[in-house]
């Protein structure tokens, strides 16, 4: 695998999996490691298309001079089956004149303070002696080979491993509900905008300085190598899933992420200091005559500094959308013909032949026949 390999969305520890935060690779799984996000679609029942859509996650609309705007809670990692929007969510998006993510991770040109080189002295400096060795074990463990990372600033190559534990679990950054909807907008020629910048979120991420980064390198590690980060990002990704909003405006008594003053610092970075700018450019675009669609980590949304409450101080009228995930369906296969004379011998010798363990030429053909089935969804 190059060392360069880009892709849409990475992985977050399990507090930034709903706040929003992006990282730089999605690493390729090798050996006994669970399979890539594209591999995994090979797993019986997880091709995309055999999946009815189920609304997940959380969404309000906010009405003000007679336009709507609609507020998404996401999570930035899921399952295959949940690629494809549901269809209360569909709808919204349709409604909407543009989708406004955090980042648009697709744009290169945005994306360049994430994947640029860092500086290598930083680097020396903050991934040396054991600190370096600790990386070199979780790199090893998730199969990410020697070197992969190397040139990105510290605390993005630590985060970079994030997304590799929840596979284990069929989660993966590819999946994520943003990658889904920007592709979404995308098939149907709706622009999508930006409401952040890669620079602002990196400086959230490193923090004020050196020690402040390395603080949150040797947290990251601790989460890696106790084993707990798989069950916590497990947990978020239900709680989405399920559009339990009750439960993830509890978040801060049950995350275990506000233990030190480094934890409880970088959530204000991630939340309180960010939430303002983000109703700043959606008010913005629906000032502009726009109906906007905004998707941001579900955490944005929760509590009196959330995203709707903001919009609600600024005039607009704020109201949740139920949001009913039911299990998914297997879309049921069409009937089959009815049999003539011919086709019901050709069963009649089918049936023998699966007794007796030979293979049928006439089903054989028939199989070369029938057209494979066509997902919508391109990645």
């Amino acid at each position: 695998m190059k060392t360069r390999t880009r892709a849409s969305l990475l992985s977050r520890l399990p507090r930034l999996a709903l706040a929003g935060a992006c990282c730089v690779l999605a690493l390729a799984a090798q050996g006994a490691c669970p399979p890539s996000a594209i591999a995994s679609l090979g797993k019986p029942g997880s091709a995309v298309g055999q999946w009815n859509a189920a609304d997940r996650g959380l969404l309000w609309r906010a009405d003000r001079d007679g336009r709507t705007a609609w507020l998404y809670g996401t999570i930035h990692l899921g399952r295959a089956e949940w690629v494809r929007p549901g269809p209360t969510v569909q709808k919204a998006l349709e409604q909407s004149d543009a989708l406004a993510l955090e980042l648009d991770v697709r744009d290169p040109v945005a994306m360049q303070p994430m994947t640029q080189q860092a500086d290598p002295a930083v680097v020396a400096r903050l991934l040396s002696g054991e600190r370096a060795r600790r990386l070199a074990r979780q790199n090893e463990a998730a199969c990410v080979p020697p070197g992969t990372t190397a040139g990105l600033q510290p605390i993005l190559q630590v985060m970079s491993l994030a997304g590799l534990v929840a596979r284990a679990d069929g989660l993966y950054p590819e999946f994520g509900a943003d990658e889904a909807l920007a592709v979404s907008a995308r098939n149907n020629s709706k622009p999508v905008f930006a409401l952040e910048s890669a620079a602002a979120q990196l400086k959230m991420l490193t923090g004020d300085s050196e020690a402040e980064e390395a603080e949150q390198i040797d947290a990251a590690l601790d989460e890696l190598e106790s084993g707990q980060l798989r069950a916590q990002m497990k947990e978020l990704a239900d709680i989405w899933a399920r559009g339990d909003a009750d439960k993830l405006a509890r978040y801060p008594e049950w995350c275990n992420c506000l233990n030190t003053p480094a934890e409880q610092r970088l959530m204000k970075r991630l939340l309180d200091d960010r939430n303002p700018g983000l109703a700043d450019g959606i008010e913005r675009m629906h000032a502009s005559g726009q109906r906007v669609f905004a998707a941001v980590g579900a955490l944005h949304m929760v509590g009196p500094q959330g995203l709707p409450a903001l919009l609600a101080a600024r005039g607009f009228k704020v109201a949740a959308v139920p949001l009913v995930a039911q299990p998914p369906v297997a879309v049921p296969t069409a009937p089959p013909p009815k049999a003539t004379a011919r086709g019901a011998q050709g069963a009649r010798n089918n049936r023998g032949a699966k007794a007796s363990g030979t293979r049928s030429t006439g089903t054989a053909k028939s199989a070369r026949r029938a057209p494979a089935p066509k997902s919508k969804q391109r990645r």
